[in-house]
């Protein structure tokens, strides 16, 4: 018999619940609110078959693009056509991809504000480390 293909095929650990955090479902899941444009990740809930959204998108990142009672709808990208699917909300979580973006802005208009004062211009480009500064070492005879 060949390998089947179903819709749930190959995610016996995808799919399950990690080492104990199986049972009840927290309460912080259901109160969170999602607004449009939010970044959410899809990971998926296995105790909660209503909404599941297929395995390919598990462990994805998206955009909030639509907010219904249950789920939320988000687009994920990384394809030829972005895909727009409705994920119930036991399986999203709010996502910390822009986390470093924010706080990386918050600090490049200060540092703007404070060399607008002395006159200056800077960059707030990031920089690459670069290679380590070179040293002479005189070796004893």
């Amino acid at each position: 018999m060949p390998a089947g293909h179903g819709l749930r095929s190959r995610t016996r650990d995808l799919f399950a619940r990690p080492f104990r955090k199986k049972g009840y479902i927290p309460l912080t899941v259901y109160l969170r609110t999602y607004k449009i444009g939010d970044y959410v990740d899809i990971k998926v809930n296995g105790a909660i078959h209503k909404g599941m959204p297929h395995k390919f998108y598990h462990g994805r990142t998206g955009k909030v693009w639509n907010v219904t009672k249950r789920a939320i709808g988000v687009e994920v990208g990384n394809r030829i056509i972005r895909k727009r699917i409705h994920v119930r909300v036991e399986h999203v979580q709010p996502s910390r991809c822009r986390e470093e973006f924010k706080l990386r802005k918050i600090r490049n208009d200060e540092s703007k504000a404070e060399a607008k004062k002395r006159g200056e211009k800077i960059s707030t480009k990031r920089q690459p480390e670069g290679p380590k500064p070179g040293s002479w070492w005189r070796v004893p005879p």
